[in-house]
């Protein structure tokens, strides 16, 4: 039997500091439709989620709320596993820093790194962002302030242990530059290479640890106990340790055993993808990196690079009141729904609003009235003129039930060579079909989505065109032929908008049918969307 392609994606582990919001519920949503595009290809896959949940942070808010780190970060822990099941994430992994085997790893990954020659200590002076659990330099400042949480960092003066990112930072600028470690989009690699160029002329080592008695709340360093490890190694092992680094061993790297996971999805596999947000870019393209190739694990294949999620046209906050909690989006729109806005509406890799104004509209233009009154017309006037089953026609009509050229032309996500004449709707569904590995390959998720809409608007245009009708009154093989085309494209519809929208796809399935079979039984079910609740 021929082995399988793997593919592994994550999405960054959430700060475990409170309870889930939008914008870790689009970033799981992205990772979600790589992992289903995947699966339905064949790949084996592995998709991880998880939360970070050490740091003086995480300590401080717990101490505020007069409890017990391990007790706060359960609870927040168990909302974010709770989001992810509500979305219908596919993820079949849940990594915690807080987990045994994660602490393991952690500790593991350390000493390759130590005995590596990479970490030493010195006494160190600098800027601390509490809220960002790193050190800043004045050229990540604003005004002095954190340009994140617009609060100036704290002055730390203490001894810690420091990893040289520098000495790796020639050979991971020349892998993104030439394409084998991939940062999507085009202007985050521009972004991190600069970064890069930064940092190599200031020759920069990042602080790996701080003192036990600043910071108790987190991984001990195994060589040094009055330490404790600091976010970098703590944090980013967990896109290894979750497939079971240090638990068993690696024997690439000298050990007696190794886990199976860890060698089927990381050493022995070159499709590996992180999804993560644009304010931790640096962390995950420069630092991570650097830890790989101390230790010797192979990179990642790709970084996927999402912005951020206003509400309103501001940035979201407790104090404006327009913080969007996803749970009451599902509760209004339903699960499908809030995976068609945040994937389509908010734009793949740069910043997009949410409003619940414009997400009415959209729910009732591209959804209700669109692909839901699309699929409900097409099988209704099948039950009604062909007893519920798929026509059976002359071959001789297909090339006179063409979608005539001045379809084609109102449409934007159609190549030019594909306008000015009348095209097979088949045409436009391998043109659909072709096009989507593209797509997806570089991340480009929202113009995937707004392909297929283009394809519902071709077919809704279509049916107009021919009206099925009437034409039924006048040659009902014609009629058999467009609403045998008309059936097909939605087949083609629904495989293109599976992994965005896997429950409408079931659906659609069951009323459809499995296969396009001449007399197989088609029946129309219940609306796709229903009509919002005031």
């Amino acid at each position: 039997m021929e082995e399988k392609n793997k593919f592994y994606v994550t999405t960054s582990i959430a700060y475990a500091n409170s309870v889930p919001h939008i914008g870790f519920a689009m970033e799981a949503l992205q990772a979600d439709v790589l992992a289903r595009y995947h699966a339905l290809k064949g790949d084996e896959v592995f998709f991880c989620s998880g939360t970070d949940e050490h740091g003086s942070k995480i300590k401080r808010t717990a101490t505020e709320k007069r409890m017990e780190p391990q007790a706060f970060v359960d609870g927040n822990a168990a909302r974010f596993k709770e989001l992810l099941k509500t979305l219908n994430i596919s993820n079949n992994a849940f990594i915690r820093t807080t987990d045994e085997k994660h602490k393991i790893a952690a500790q593991k990954l350390w000493m390759k790194l130590y005995e590596a020659g990479d970490i030493y200590d010195k006494t160190y002076k600098g800027k601390y962002c509490v809220g960002c659990e790193a050190f800043l330099t004045e050229k990540d400042l604003v005004d002095g302030k954190c340009p994140y949480h617009q609060k100036e960092p704290e002055e730390v003066d203490e001894k810690n242990y420091f990893f040289k990112v520098y000495k790796y930072l020639p050979e991971i600028k020349e892998k993104i530059k030439s394409g084998k470690f991939e940062v999507i989009p085009e202007a985050r690699k521009n972004e991190i290479l600069n970064i890069i160029e930064d940092a190599e002329k200031e020759k920069m080592d990042v602080s790996f640890s701080r003192s036990k008695s600043v910071l108790d709340w987190g991984v001990p360093v195994p060589n040094d106990p009055d330490q404790t490890m600091y976010v970098w190694c703590d944090a980013l092992t967990n896109y290894i340790s979750v497939l079971g680094y240090g638990e068993f061993g690696d024997s690439s790297l000298g050990d007696d055993k190794s886990d199976v996971n860890f060698e089927k999805f990381w050493l022995n596999n070159r499709n590996i993808t992180h999804v993560i947000g644009k304010d931790i870019l640096r962390f995950h393209a420069m630092i991570w990196p650097a830890m790989l190739l101390s230790a010797g694990i192979p990179l990642p294949k790709k970084i996927c690079v999402h912005s951020f999620i206003t509400s309103g046209g501001q940035k979201m906050s407790k104090s404006l009141g327009n913080v969007i909690d996803p749970f009451k989006a599902i509760e209004k729109y339903g699960v499908d729904s809030l995976r068609y806005y945040l994937l389509k509406e908010i734009p793949t890799t740069e910043d997009g609003d949410f409003s619940y104004e414009h997400f009415d509209e959209i729910y009732k233009s591209d959804l209700q009235n669109g692909l839901g009154n699309l699929v409900a017309r097409v099988l209704a006037m099948i039950e009604k003129y062909f007893d519920g089953r798929v026509p059976e026609f002359d071959e001789k009509y297909k090339d006179k039930v063409l979608v005539p050229q001045d379809i084609i032309e109102d449409q934007q996500g159609i190549d030019n060579e594909f306008k000015g004449k009348d095209l097979d709707l088949k045409v436009l569904q391998d043109l659909a079909l072709a096009k989507r590995l593209e797509l997806f390959e570089n991340f480009e998720l929202d113009s995937a989505l707004k392909d297929i809409n283009e394809l519902v608007s071709v077919l809704d245009k279509y049916i107009q065109s021919y009206e099925p009708f009437k034409l039924i009154k006048e040659n009902k093989e014609k009629t058999g032929c467009v609403l045998y085309k008309c059936l097909e494209t939605i087949f083609v519809i629904n495989e293109l908008i599976a992994p965005f929208l896997p429950e409408t796809s079931r659906k659609i399935s069951e009323q459809c049918g499995e296969s396009l079979t001449v007399g197989a039984s088609v029946k129309k079910g219940e609306g796709l969307f229903p009509r919002l609740e005031k």
